[in-house]
């Protein structure tokens, strides 16, 4: 297995069947390690399947015959309006091969907002919190600061959660589908680890603290001033209500 660490692009391509065999090899091993990911990556397969069967027989179904090319061809009067049916019935072939993030895309509404955050950093939680092998990308703290916010294009800040009883382990930038993300992973001495993701708002641009939970993780996110922060960790999302206001008093200070 390869020494370059799996990303969500990794595990819809992998949906997809989109990977190079070898690249594919490491995903499935990866997955043997992180069982609450295969679940998960489980699901958007059988989803992927759900819709290729449904769709299985408009894309077996023979074209019409005005669609023929010999006779669009002999028809030049007719060609625009068949050019149309073409290129229609082409789109719906296509549909059996879709996937990954199409198929969460039209199986899931559109979320925004801190709503999308919150499952942003949840996300993040599940494929990184997990990872016993390079769970963050970087770990000296000026050099993390400095990439991350020249990839957010702002400053951002690194929360201090040491009197909380939490150690930096480091971070990394996440693509999220409202662009890129800073992504920071604590620790304690018990080896609980929480995920601070932060990044640039285009709703809810101030969005008072809210909590959410779901069946493995919970948290809180709100947004300041541009800017969402989502805290994410197992248990109870009120036992993570004081390092959320910790988090956000010190981002709320001047960078």
């Amino acid at each position: 297995m390869s020494n370059r660490p799996i990303t969500e692009d990794d595990l819809h391509a992998y949906v997809d069947r989109a990977l190079e065999p070898e690249r594919e090899a490491d995903v499935r091993v990866y997955l043997d390690k992180h069982p609450d990911v295969a679940k998960r990556i489980a699901a958007y397969s059988d989803e992927r399947n759900l819709l290729r069967s449904v769709l299985l027989p408009i894309a077996e179904e023979p074209l019409p015959p005005r669609l023929n090319l010999a006779r669009m061809i002999e028809s030049p009067r007719r060609r625009p309006s068949s050019l149309r049916w073409a290129i229609a019935a082409m789109l719906m072939l296509s549909l059996g091969g879709l996937g990954g993030w199409v198929i969460r895309g039209a199986t899931q509404a559109p979320v925004g907002g801190i709503v999308a955050l919150a499952e942003e950093a949840s996300d993040s939680y599940r494929v990184y919190a997990s990872d016993r092998t390079r769970p963050v990308e970087l770990r000296d703290s000026t050099e993390l600061v400095q990439w991350v916010s020249n990839r957010l294009h702002q400053p951002v800040k690194l929360p201090d959660l040491t009197k909380s009883g939490y150690r930096l382990m480091g971070g990394r930038v996440v693509p999220t589908a409202h662009g890129p993300a800073a992504m920071f992973m604590y620790d304690d001495d018990r080896g609980e680890r929480l995920v601070v993701l932060t990044r640039p708002m285009t709703s809810d641009k101030n969005a008072p603290m809210a909590p959410h939970s779901g069946s493995d993780v919970a948290g809180f996110s709100w947004a300041d001033g541009g800017t969402g922060y989502s805290l994410v960790g197992p248990g109870p999302s009120e036992q993570l209500k004081p390092l959320a206001n910790e988090i956000r008093k010190q981002a709320q200070t001047t960078i």
